[in-house]
């Protein structure tokens, strides 16, 4: 059973995480993901490397929490714990200055064995937690971490505080695996004497790899895109690890990433020259000016600016730049590159910056500032990759309305929609191939649009910075991955689907919204009903109602809900005629004249056209008669099948006439069945009027036959109906026979019109 004062207690491990410490992408997620989780209700508390390069301001704010050695192989090291709470998460950072005081987070020859002791201490420290937290989740992300796994399942399996902890682990880049040789095995893992952890780390011979452990040690496997999930479980870019990627593709899922938009947002961005927001970009243009301004390129708004924001290495597309640079700045696009990577780009970028001056800017450093400029004054952004998990750059660009054009791989895949020119959709450009030429034209695609068509470019640019890429989003997705793997923890309900209960059906048809009221009476209640109760509460009943049509019309497939709808729907539909028939009067009567005369002509038998002249007259009684046949024709569906099923056309759509068939209904409790006969006759002119009145409806019944006469047939249907009704109506034991099934309301089409002569001849 679910525990509903229980929440989800997460620990997030990371060897990297904003603002602390970040070196790449992990640091935003590990920096923004816990805060979006405890905004949606759960406890976390983020682990974390206390390493030297942690600025002063944070270390002041720290807190020794606890202290405790970990052992490493034949080692024990010391731990420390000390406790800093920000923004409303409680970090823990693992304290060892024999690892982590250096100048920098990775890079160093003993990486093996400082990650591996991060990794057992992230193990020990669950049960050195603060009081009241007990661990569900254990979220290890990167192979720096990767090893927690293995550990938790190796040695502290058993104990009641480690029993419940479910694993979970992140891929970010799966190039970074963590191979080292397999001395580490016994030396400093100490499992070389488990079989089964000792031939699940090797890799090959003589290497173990750290990220496999965690492959196949993890109750659960995330990565950071959807197409990136897909990617990895193919050799092409595996990395050697597609095999277990696929045995494990059960348990595999990709989840995108999300950005902070509180700091990124062009709206309130400080760093920015100007400020502007998805109504109102004026100061994007202004961002422009001051931009190509500090970097000495032509200050000109209309060429189109493309900037990039990379590391200068071949994953990030490199190759395709350097070979389509020269294209590209020669057809008039104008082009800034800040980052730092491999000499060869660095110099060559340079180049061209010597060869297109005013035209291109290379900026070989690392300016956060001024990368933030970047994003906010440019036009399009460039991000060929080769490669790519999730990819932040053309996230942030998109809020910031710059338009991305990169390459169809993980993560740019899932969040670029290239733009489409017949319907205008998109949020970006894209090219699928790993080919300089395809992006060049990309670029040129989007150039030409900026040049040719500033109408559409603004609309894509509007769809760009109007796209969702938040972390409550993507925080929400953990949970429901959390949660399926702690079902006995109740999830917080989230005040969010509300909209589901107001079905459009209402507005749109009245009488699919009035079903639902008849499923709820029986067909017998069906009958007393219209006569007894106001017809003027049909209008608020369907508001009423309108809530359950959507769910009714699941159930309408039963035969006695469907019996009773259709009862319900003629017993309304004759006491409409019957509420028109007060209303006749008004309209004229010589255009009705002449259908009436056809519609005597309609049936096939000749004996039909002195019944119709009759009828007419029977089915007239100005109150009685056509409420009568009300309640009758719900009860005789049988006998009237033929006639009834057009009534029903009629009147649906005319619900809201309810005042006068209200009239009607009273009439028929104020008059008893034998004054009904003489009144027929007497209101032979009355009922004429309304025969005419009634031409609109016969137009409607047109609809369900398509007869070249059928708009005179359901005339002389509806006035047959009548006398049927009358002949009925006498002997009031009936209402047994109300039930009709559909196989039976289509028979007695030739029968009734017979019955119907005969009955009239016998009043004549």
């Amino acid at each position: 059973m679910a525990d509903s004062s229980k929440k989800m207690q997460i620990v997030f491990a990371s060897a990297e995480c904003a603002p602390f410490v970040k070196t790449g992408g992990l640091g935003d997620v590990a920096g923004s993901l816990p805060a979006a989780l405890v905004r949606a209700g759960a406890e976390v508390i983020v682990m974390v490397p206390k390493y030297a390069t942690i600025k002063d301001e944070y270390k002041a704010q720290m807190e020794h929490f606890s202290d405790f050695y970990v052992s490493l192989g034949w080692r024990n090291e010391y731990c420390g714990l000390e406790k800093l709470e920000h923004d409303g998460v409680t970090y823990m950072f693992i304290d060892n200055e024999r690892y982590f005081a250096r100048d920098y987070p990775y890079g160093f020859f003993d990486d093996g064995e400082r990650f591996a002791f991060f990794s057992k201490a992230i193990t020990e420290s669950l049960q050195h937690l603060p009081a009241g937290f007990e661990c569900d989740v254990l979220h290890c992300n990167d192979w720096q971490t990767a090893l927690a796994p293995v550990f938790l399942r190796e040695f502290y399996q058993g104990l009641p505080l480690y029993d419940r902890v479910k694993t979970v682990f992140s891929i970010h880049n799966v190039a970074f695996q963590g191979q080292f040789s397999d001395t580490v095995m016994e030396d400093i893992l100490g499992v070389a004497h488990i079989p089964a952890a000792a031939s699940q780390l090797r890799c090959d011979a003589c290497s173990i790899n750290y990220m496999l452990g965690a492959l196949r040690y993890a109750d659960a496997i995330t990565t950071v895109s959807p197409t990136y999930a897909g990617e990895i479980q193919t050799s092409e870019f595996g990395e050697g690890l597609d095999g277990v990627l696929r045995e494990r593709s059960y348990a595999l899922q990709g989840i995108l990433n999300g950005i902070d938009v509180a700091g990124f947002d062009p709206a309130t961005d400080k760093r920015i020259a100007a400020n502007y927001t998805v109504e109102d970009r004026s100061g994007k243009a202004v961002c422009k000016a001051k931009l190509q301004e500090e970097l000495g390129l032509e200050v000109r708004d209309d060429r189109p600016l493309m900037v990039m924001v990379t590391r200068l290495t071949r994953q990030k597309g490199m190759d395709l730049v350097m070979y389509a640079l020269d294209r590209i700045l020669a057809g008039g696009v104008q082009v800034a590159v800040l980052g730092t990577g491999d000499r060869d780009y660095e110099d060559g970028l340079r180049y061209f910056q010597d060869k297109y001056p005013g035209t291109m800017a290379a900026r070989i450093e690392f300016d956060p500032a001024l990368s933030q400029r970047m994003y906010a004054a440019a036009d399009m952004f460039l991000m060929p990759s080769k490669f790519e998990p999730c990819g932040l750059s053309q996230i942030i660009a998109m809020r910031y309305g710059t338009l991305p054009i990169v390459r169809e791989t993980g993560g740019l895949k899932d969040t670029v929609i290239p733009y489409n020119e017949f319907t205008g959709e998109g949020t970006g450009f894209s090219f699928s191939n790993f080919n300089g030429d395809e992006m060049g034209d990309a670029v040129f695609r989007a150039a030409r649009l900026f040049w040719d068509n500033r109408d559409a470019w603004n609309q894509l640019v509007t769809q760009a910075m109007s796209q969702d890429f938040s972390w409550t989003r993507s925080a929400d997705k953990y949970l429901d991955l959390y949660f399926f793997m702690h079902p006995e923890i109740e999830r917080p309900v989230t005040v969010v689907e509300t909209a589901a209960e107001e079905p459009v059906a209402t507005d749109k048809e009245p009488a699919a919204a009035e079903e639902p009221k008849t499923e709820e009476k029986p067909a017998a209640e069906a009958e007393v009903k219209p006569a007894a109760k106001p017809a003027a509460k049909k209008t608020t009943t369907r508001k009423t109602t309108a809530k359950k049509a959507t769910t009714t019309k699941a159930a309408a497939s039963k035969t006695t809900a469907a019996k009773a709808t259709s009862t319900r729907k003629r017993t309304t539909a004759a006491a409409k005629k019957a509420a028109e028939a007060e209303v006749a009067p008004e309209v004229k009567v010589e255009p009705a004249t002449a259908e009436a005369k056809p519609a005597a002509k309609a049936p096939a038998k000749t004996a039909a056209k002195k019944t119709a002249a009759t009828t007419k007259k029977a089915t007239a009684a100005k109150k009685t008669t056509a409420t009568k046949s009300t309640t009758t024709k719900a009860t005789t569906t049988k006998a009237a099948a033929k006639t009834t099923p057009k009534a029903v056309a009629k009147p649906a759509g005319k619900v809201e006439e309810t005042p006068s068939e209200s009239k009607a209904e009273a009439a028929v409790e104020a008059k008893p069945a034998a004054k009904t006969t003489t009144r027929k006759r007497t209101t032979t002119t009355t009922k004429k009027a309304t025969t005419k009145a009634a031409t609109p409806k016969a137009e409607a019944k047109a609809e369900d036959k398509p007869a070249v006469k059928a708009e005179s047939a359901p005339k002389t249907t509806e006035v047959k109906a009548a006398p049927k009704v009358k002949a009925k109506t006498e002997p009031a034991k009936e209402p047994s026979v109300s039930p009709a099934t559909p196989a039976e309301t289509k028979a007695p089409t030739k029968k009734t019109s017979v019955r119907k002569a005969t009955a009239t001849r016998k009043r004549r």
